[in-house]
């Protein structure tokens, strides 16, 4: 079996994560899918505990939370390695209160993506 491209767990203590079974059956797939999902760096992943996990904030009540593939995109093709953009997602962010991961569930959601665009490269 291929290992999957997991981050380091450099995420806050209290970033809720998600496994991988529990992922599939939020987005109504099989573990496989998710593991490619993981694979093609749609979805990141952390190692915690020897396990892979996923954080809950990229998740809403209908799946991937919008704007999620385009920003991780976004991040990973202007630069940014797998860590690099998750301690970015989990990075409080002054001028919005929070970090970008959790931007994405409130109007500030294309800033999000403006400022990673900005900091491409």
């Amino acid at each position: 079996m291929v290992s999957l491209p997991l981050s380091r767990d450099a995420l806050p203590a209290d970033v809720e994560l998600l496994s991988l079974d529990e992922v599939a059956a939020k987005l109504e797939v099989s573990s496989s899918r998710v593991r490619t999902l993981i694979r093609d760096h749609h979805l990141l992943a952390v190692s915690r505990d020897g396990q892979p996990a996923i954080p809950a904030l990229f998740f809403d009540d209908l799946g991937v939370v919008k704007h999620f593939y385009g920003l991780v995109g976004v991040l990973l093709d202007g630069g940014y390695t797998r860590d690099e953009a998750m301690t970015w997602l989990f990075t409080d962010q002054d001028d919005l209160g929070i970090c970008p991961a959790a931007a994405l569930h409130t109007d500030s959601a294309r800033e999000v993506i403006r400022r990673a665009q900005a900091q491409a490269f």
